[in-house]
């Protein structure tokens, strides 16, 4: 058993390695656009929504329909629909660099509407506090919203990193690289079954990882 360990991390060990840091490239480079984008997407929908801080019905129905309807793109259909613009913007669309705009914007909008119901979660107290002291939509935003949802939003970023993650192995399929791509050339084209099982427990590895790390971040700063 040693000798067979020996000879797989010796013939695998190199390519599992690159395609744990490709993953891990796509994974957080494209979830922290995503966050950039829908952090300021998901604020717009809960300030302008029924009961937010400047409703507006129309503009917040309108960006809320935009919302739902990208978030209804399988990623598989999105990624191959995206090519054209995506080849425009970065000039591959393979790779890691080729398929982090696609994840960006499947991840985007799913980000939005967590950060909407995080915000929504919020206490009125705290902002009626901020408002009774004459503060303006921005401050109210950046001084009370969201330090409150705070907690909630780092619970998020583990659902979506954990989405993105799920997202980067089916990219895999299509050229992008990392774990996905080495379970498809080598446990899917080869059947090399050795090789899909450790692409699996990386992942799983991964998975436990991420949610573990942001269960203890938001119980660190979560003072409620």
């Amino acid at each position: 058993m040693p000798s067979v360990i020996s000879e797989f991390y010796a013939k695998y060990a190199s390519l599992l390695a690159r395609g744990t840091l490709e993953t891990l490239s796509m994974l957080f480079v494209s979830t922290g656009f995503a966050y950039l984008f829908g952090l300021a997407i998901g604020v717009v929908l809960y300030v302008t929504s029924p009961g937010g801080l400047r409703p507006m019905r129309v503009p917040n129905a309108m960006l809320g329909w935009v919302v739902n309807m990208t978030r209804s793109i399988p990623f598989i259909i999105l990624l191959v629909a995206l090519m054209p613009w995506t080849r425009a913007l970065v000039h591959t669309t393979i790779g890691v660099v080729g398929v982090t705009p696609p994840l960006v914007v499947s991840a985007a909008p799913f980000v939005a509407r967590m950060i909407e119901q995080s915000l929504a979660e919020t206490p009125r107290d705290s902002i009626e506090a901020a408002e009774a002291c004459g503060a303006s939509v921005p401050r109210i935003v950046w001084s009370a919203l969201l330090p409150e949802a705070l907690p909630s939003i780092v619970r998020g970023v583990s659902i979506t990193l954990i989405s993105v993650l799920g997202y980067t192995a089916i990219a895999g399929a299509v050229g992008a690289g990392g774990l996905g791509d080495i379970a498809i050339r080598y446990g899917y084209y080869r059947y090399e079954d050795e090789v899909m099982i450790v692409t699996v427990v990386l992942l799983v590895v991964l998975v436990q990882v991420i949610q573990s790390t942001c269960d203890a971040l938001a119980n660190r700063i979560d003072h409620r």
